[in-house]
């Protein structure tokens, strides 16, 4: 994994956070965690949750333990609000666990990028609600939400 330039960079505008955001979330809807890494600079500093991650490395692993515990993940991002390096969102995203039970995950994430457009700081809070399989709302096939799936 080489560190290089990840457009767009900051100062971001309201277009180019929407963006930044859209190209995270399509990333992480992969379930690919080396992809997902590479969004990231080597030595990013995470707060997920109660866990702390630091460095590339430790993210796939992160995202390796994610995925193999939240099932069939389907994620949708927002921009809340956005200044110069940083990128407020807002998240909900819905899994299942090995014994089929559903649940929709709601939180809200701050991102700090470097000049390289890498992010070098991300702070999620996160709560799971659990739901019944007929309670979900995100249906399409795993991978890249549709761009007419609403927001």
């Amino acid at each position: 994994m080489t560190e290089k330039s990840r457009p767009p960079l900051p100062p971001f505008t309201y277009e180019t956070a929407v963006q930044k955001v859209r190209m995270a979330e399509d990333a992480w809807n992969s379930r690919d965690p080396e992809r997902v890494s590479l969004a990231y600079s080597v030595d990013s500093v995470w707060r997920n949750r109660t866990e702390f991650v630091n460095g590339r490395e430790a993210i796939v692993e992160f995202l390796r333990r994610k995925w193999a515990k939240e099932l069939d993940y389907r994620l949708i991002k927002e921009v809340w609000a956005f200044h110069e390096a940083r990128i407020a969102v807002r998240f909900a995203y819905e899994w299942h666990d090995d014994s089929g039970n559903w649940f929709r995950s709601y939180g809200n994430e701050n991102w700090e990028f470097d000049d390289a457009g890498l992010m070098r700081r991300r702070y999620a809070s996160i709560n799971d609600l659990p739901i019944s399989e007929g309670e979900r709302k995100y249906h399409w096939p795993l991978g890249r939400r549709p761009d007419d799936h609403p927001g």
